[in-house]
């Protein structure tokens, strides 16, 4: 019996502990919620007009393909000719590599203006690859895709985009390949585009300046 009461006694005070516990943290939650509620409002107040925090914003990102799944840049024959040569063939534009990345300028965190903003895409091939003939591991620079345009954020996370795209080829690349060849302008060639994006989930401009 003095075991029971004992071991009663001792849940009683661990329940109570964990109770004060529960109590304190979310006491605590509570006040750094608040405390942080206070101070993106003050931010949002108080941004500057030139160059606001995340003015400039993006990603940059490094891709590998293993054999057999290589990027094709539209630029060879497929298959290849017997006059291309080959394994010795030199229209070999089929990327191992790929570094990209995306970035956006919005320098403006006040007036009517601060939704505006440029954007820059660029992504880099490497690679010396002929499908069904050679695989290498080469980082052989390939070409020089990219994006530029200018966007105006709309509400309710619309926006209004015009961009401008073109390829140029690097090295080699620059001059006729062989028969092979097809003397292509890269993917997609040059083209310029107006579109509207809608994003969704959080997605896009969080962190801008100049959220609606």
């Amino acid at each position: 019996m003095q075991y029971a009461r004992n071991g009663g006694t001792r849940l009683k005070k661990i329940s109570l502990a964990l109770i004060l516990f529960s109590t304190f943290v979310s006491s605590v939650h509570s006040q750094t919620n608040i405390a942080e509620s206070g101070h993106v409002s003050h931010l949002a107040s108080s941004s500057r007009t030139w160059f606001p925090h995340n003015w400039v914003r993006g990603y940059t990102d490094f891709a590998v393909a293993p054999s057999h799944n290589e990027p094709d840049l539209g630029r060879c024959m497929f298959p290849q000719p017997a006059s291309a040569g080959g394994s010795a063939s030199t229209c070999t534009a089929y990327a191992r590599y790929l570094l990209s990345g995306y970035v956006e300028f919005q320098p403006l965190g006040r007036t009517p203006a601060r939704h505006l903003f440029l954007f820059f895409e660029p992504k880099f091939s490497f690679g010396r690859n002929i499908p069904q003939v050679s695989y290498l591991a080469s980082m052989e620079p390939i070409a020089y895709d990219r994006s530029i345009g200018v966007g105006i954020q709309l509400p309710r996370n619309f926006e209004l985009r015009a961009t401008q795209h073109q390829v140029d080829y690097l090295g080699r690349y620059g001059k006729p390949l062989g028969p092979a060849d097809l003397h292509t302008d890269g993917p997609y060639g040059l083209y310029s585009t107006f579109s509207v994006r809608w994003t969704f989930g959080g997605y896009g401009h969080a962190g801008a300046p100049s959220s609606y």
